[in-house]
């Protein structure tokens, strides 16, 4: 009982987080979760809630989702795990997690600097951002730094970023469940078990984030994405070193 309060609790703060910037629940849900089980677990457990969590903030306003840029994310999205899940798996992980971590740091630093002055990226970058996502998630658990950057630059209402957002890492996280069911991690019934406690608390967080969502500005919306990025890019690269 102690422990399922305990992952009960990690997923409350991650689905806060992920209520608010519609990314990052796994940069804190995961590293607190394996100090009370192992990782398989923790990974397999976790799915479960932000798969709750993405169903829950992506279709809580799906007018608002900008459908072009999801649709112009999903090919890719598709493609980037496909090659996250054949190819990558013998590459050296350490080196290619401190090099996205570098990337994702240097990003969140010029945009916490240099607001006012960012411009509209092209959509093109969607290939290369949904790529990437597709990739990380599966290699690094970590897909949702790359649609947040796009994302960002693309001149969305807060509103917007996060609906559209949140259905770009609906689509990630519902691919790596199925990546989970395949290789056999959902089987133990202790995480279903586990799971009882930990669904309802994610869903609370995101009831709780929606009351702050409502409250904060487009441009505090926006650095609170570049912090979480920031946090994103130095756990990579601490995940990396370690």
């Amino acid at each position: 009982m102690i422990e399922a309060a305990a992952l009960a609790a990690i997923a409350f703060v991650g689905a806060l987080v992920f209520g608010v910037t519609g990314f990052g629940a796994a940069l804190v849900t995961i590293p607190l979760a394996t100090h009370f089980v192992p990782l398989k677990f923790a990974l397999a457990l976790f799915v479960l809630a932000d798969l709750a969590a993405a169903i829950s903030v992506g279709l809580e306003n799906p007018r608002k989702a900008v459908r072009s840029e999801w649709t112009r994310l999903v090919p890719m999205i598709f493609a980037g795990t496909a090659l996250g899940v054949t190819l990558l798996v013998n590459l050296p992980r350490a080196a290619g997690m401190a090099l996205l971590g570098l990337f994702i740091l240097w990003f969140a630093i010029l945009n916490l600097v240099r607001r006012a002055s960012m411009k509209i990226v092209s959509p093109r970058w969607a290939w290369v951002a949904g790529f990437a996502g597709g990739i990380t998630s599966t290699v690094f658990g970590a897909g949702g730094p790359p649609y947040a950057i796009y994302l960002s630059q693309r001149g969305l209402t807060k509103e917007q970023f996060r609906a559209t957002l949140g259905f770009a890492t609906l689509t990630s996280i519902s691919l790596r469940l199925i990546a989970f069911a395949i290789t056999g991690l959902l089987l133990d019934g202790d995480v279903w078990l586990k799971a009882l406690a930990v669904v309802p608390a994610c869903l609370f967080g995101i009831w709780v984030a929606r009351k702050i969502f409502r409250r904060i500005s487009r441009d505090a919306l926006m650095r609170v994405v570049a912090l979480m990025l920031l946090a994103s890019g130095t756990s990579l690269i601490f995940r990396a070193v370690l």
